[in-house]
């Protein structure tokens, strides 16, 4: 089940990012000025939203997954990354379609999107991970994905590069989920979920 919960988590996400980047331009449309988002938005509403919440399905997917991997504090910590993720993403469908004043949009995005869903995401998520990595080891792709991802926390800042660098993080970051999905998987001689010390020592 645990390694199911992963691979769902990272195919979830990768579909939800190529069908928004092919309907909706995502994420580079968030850098156009908000009525040229609503537009776009509103072109193909249905669509987005679904995707959307399919995207905040799959980042949800981090609270079953932690509460399987068992460990000190990944329960918590990977509850809280689910849940800031979810509500900067389910914006879009939820509270979007009935805003019309580009204003009103930008103070949305800048409060559940930029703050709540990204930063707080970005930030959680990386950490998760890095603990996730010191139980059950892979640290040569978490660690990597980690920092990148963490690097989106700048995004708003301006900072040159770090818009591609998050974007190239969460690539490795579904790549990790996935190989973790491989690591974790139950066998018939031992619990996977009992060799996170073992893990560690060969990463």
């Amino acid at each position: 089940m645990l390694s199911l919960l992963l691979i769902a988590g990272a195919l979830g996400a990768n579909l939800a990012f190529v069908g928004l980047g092919m309907v909706f331009d995502y994420p580079d449309v968030l850098a156009k000025p908000a009525p040229d988002v609503l537009i776009a938005f509103n072109d193909n509403q249905l669509v987005v939203s679904a995707l959307f919440v399919l995207l905040a399905a799959s980042a949800a997917l981090l609270i079953p997954i932690s509460r399987r991997l068992d460990r000190p504090g990944l329960t918590a910590l990977g509850t809280a990354a689910a849940l800031v993720q979810v509500i900067g993403l389910m914006r879009w469908p939820l509270i979007v379609p009935f805003i019309d004043d580009p204003d009103t949009f930008t103070a949305v995005s800048t409060v559940l999107g930029t703050v709540i869903g990204e930063t707080l995401g970005y930030a959680l998520t990386a950490i998760w991970t890095v603990r996730v990595a010191h139980y059950y080891g892979l640290k040569f792709l978490a660690y990597p994905a980690a920092g990148l991802v963490a690097l989106g926390v700048l995004i708003p800042l301006g900072v040159p590069g770090t818009d591609m660098a998050n974007f190239i993080g969460y690539i490795l970051y579904t790549v990790w989920l996935v190989v973790l999905a491989v690591r974790v998987r139950p066998s018939a001689t031992k619990n996977p979920l009992d060799s996170g010390a073992w893990a560690a020592r060969q990463s």
